[in-house]
């Protein structure tokens, strides 16, 4: 991932820090916090993906899955 996305990405994430804290500064319980989290990454994820990321998990889960044969 070149410089450019990670400083976008990490500034998403803190925006999502930042958001879960006001949520739970207006009385959210954590279940809803960590649910907001949850949600706020996969998305953020999904529009910002990194591919060597999935290519580790590819290559790990084929890995896991021939030793289980």
């Amino acid at each position: 991932m070149d410089p450019k996305n990670k400083l976008e990405k990490a500034t998403a994430l803190y925006a999502i820090a930042d958001a879960a804290d006001d949520l739970k500064k207006a009385g959210a319980n954590d279940v809803e916090v960590g649910a907001f989290i949850q949600g706020s990454r996969q998305k953020l994820a999904e529009e910002r993906p990194e591919p060597e990321k999935y290519a580790k998990a590819y290559a790990a889960a084929s890995r896991f899955a021939e030793s289980n044969q």
